[in-house]
Order: structure tokens, then C-alpha cells, then sequence
């Protein structure tokens, strides 16, 4: 790997992280819901953004440097699957089987789903 890839998807992170918790505290300060919202609306924003990046990517229209920049670094650090995946076990481990499965069902449709519009997005030329 270069140094000069390296250090872009560090820069991405070093982006990506703050704008989770960001986009965390403000959807959750908004919704009175023991549910995850926040969690929710960041990973289906990343998934969208991560499938606009790599449609431009495999349209050759983004730059290897940026791709390590925006997907791999700013869309890893964004989105959490280790927070949702914490999540939906608290709601389990509450008793509230339908409310995780919903949030385990939705989350995988919807963020599939913003993916592939990014992804079409991206590939239009």
C-alpha cells in the first residue's frame, strides 16, 4: 500500500468518525424513540453514498485516491455495523423480538436498496 493511500483513508476516518457521532446526536436529540434511529440513518446515508462512490469509481469517473479517501476511509469510519449490530441485541436482550427483527430487516433492505440508487446514480453518465 503507498503512504500517500494510507494517509488518505486515515484522512477520510479522521472525517468520518466525528460525522457518525454528529449525525447521531442530532437524529437521536429529534426522536423520542427507545429504537435506533440515529444508527439507522447513518449507516442507510452511507450506503447510499458508498454506492454513488463506487458506481463513479467503476465508471472510472472518481480517482483511486479518492475512492481510498471517500469510501474506504470517510464511508468505514460513517457507518457502523458494530453499533447496529449492539443495538438490536440490546433490544433482544429487552425482550423486544419484533422491534430488533424490524430494525435487522429494514436496515438490510433499505441500506441495499440505497446502495444499489447510489450505485445507478453513479454509473449514469
Amino acid at each position: 500500500m503507498l503512504a500517500s493511500t494510507a494517509l488518505a483513508v486515515a484522512a477520510g476516518g479522521f472525517v468520518g468518525a466525528p460525522a457518525r457521532y454528529l449525525v447521531d446526536r442530532a437524529v437521536t436529540s429529534r426522536v423520542t424513540s427507545d429504537l435506533p434511529w440515529g444508527t439507522f440513518a447513518i449507516n442507510m446515508s452511507g450506503s447510499l453514498l458508498l454506492g454513488l462512490l463506487a458506481g463513479l469509481s467503476l465508471g472510472h469517473r472518481l480517482p483511486a485516491i479518492a475512492t481510498s479517501l471517500l469510501a474506504v476511509g470517510f464511508c468505514g469510519a460513517y457507518t457502523t455495523f458494530s453499533t447496529f449490530t449492539y443495538e438490536t441485541l440490546v433490544l433482544v436482550e429487552d425482550g423486544r423480538y419484533l422491534e430488533a427483527a424490524a430494525n435487522v430487516a429494514a436496515s438490510v433492505v433499505t441500506g441495499l436498496a440505497a446502495a444499489a440508487a447510489g450505485l445507478a446514480v453513479g454509473l449514469v453518465r
